[in-house]
């Protein structure tokens, strides 16, 4: 008896603040995930950093003894400086001499990856005034282009998924919910092919030394705002049409991260993610529900009077003009 009245005690109180239990289940799997993709990565990229480090040291143990002229102090304070230059977007090679970072077209191709927060950090403002600016820019234009992009994926929503779904589902009266996933992952589909495997296999060609592997990975990088800079087209030496290949890259990634954000509004709207969602979201109490329902019916009551109000207007407007009875008809209707 004792046994069954605490399993039951136990029962209502996980029950009672289930959400809670979620969302320290959601905490703990993120942080696992977190501690998984570290070991991995560590894993799999340790050994070669390992050979990279040791075919530098012999590389420069080799010029050191070939150049007996040349200390290893000057050695390297001149690779440091050339380093440091590197991390600016700025080489030394002659094959990179001709390409400059702050042309019209780089300085747009920059712009657009610091307003959707990609920020491949190839070229970086060199100036104090050029790194003023940027805050200054990031702070107004980053707010402006999430508001850009919330009122342009709002649009595409309607004509790409919400109107076809419920076309489908009136016209052939199949299930909402059945058309939404189904009409999701074909979008998803289109999506995939349009913005990564056909720009992936473009890339691949006009890049000399880009494969289709790291093509898609510079489109998925890119596309996911990730960013991180180990691949940026139109950098190579000799890049035909460079300014026009910019200009057709910065549009790409605004397309195309439009086009993500549709797909991740797409499937947010599906019933069955919605619940999900619904498991870690706190739950709002009765008298905060009472709340938004009565000013709901307040403003639903204000915008019913405002409406009564505005239709009987229009239909004085719509009224044809009739001049009031002057006094003398009046007495005159009176005496007869």
């Amino acid at each position: 008896m004792l046994q069954s009245l605490a399993g039951s005690s136990c029962v209502r109180l996980v029950e009672r603040h289930r959400s809670a239990w979620c969302f320290g289940f959601l905490v703990l799997g993120y942080v696992l995930y977190l501690v998984f993709g570290a070991v991995v990565f560590s894993s799999v990229e340790l050994p070669y950093e390992d050979l990279l480090r040791q075919e530098l040291r012999k590389l420069k143990r080799r010029f050191l003894e070939e150049h007996e002229c040349l200390s290893e102090p000057q050695l390297e304070q001149f690779l440091g400086r050339v380093l440091e230059a590197s991390n600016y977007g700025v080489s030394v090679l002659s094959n990179a001499s001709g390409n400059w970072n702050w042309d019209f077209t780089s300085a747009l191709f920059f712009a657009s990856t610091v307003l959707s927060t990609t920020g491949y950090g190839h070229t970086v403002p060199l100036s104090d005034g050029g790194k003023a600016f940027c805050i200054v820019y990031s702070v107004i234009g980053i707010p402006f282009t999430l508001l850009f992009l919330t009122a342009v994926v709002q649009r595409v929503t309607i004509h790409v998924t919400r109107r076809p779904v419920l076309y489908v589902h009136v016209r052939w009266g199949f299930s909402k919910q059945v058309v939404a996933i189904v009409h999701a992952v074909l979008l998803g589909f289109l999506t995939v092919s349009c913005f990564f495997f056909i720009p992936a296999a473009v890339f691949s060609v006009l890049e000399d030394d880009w494969n289709f592997l790291e093509s898609f990975y510079f489109c998925f990088i890119s596309l996911s705002t990730i960013g991180l800079g180990d691949y940026v087209p139109g950098e190579g030496y000799n890049q035909k049409f460079r300014e026009l290949y910019k200009i057709g890259i910065t549009c790409y990634l605004l397309l195309g991260l439009i086009a993500m954000l549709v797909v991740l509004e797409t499937f947010c709207e599906l019933h069955e993610l919605k619940k999900f969602r619904k498991m870690f979201y706190v739950k709002k109490d009765k008298d905060e529900d009472q709340v938004h329902i009565i000013e709901h019916d307040q403003l639903s009551f204000s915008s019913i009077t405002d409406q009564a109000a505005g239709a009987k207007e229009d239909q004085k407007q719509n009224e044809p003009f009739v001049a009031p009875p002057s006094p003398a008809m009046a007495d005159g209707s009176t005496s007869q």
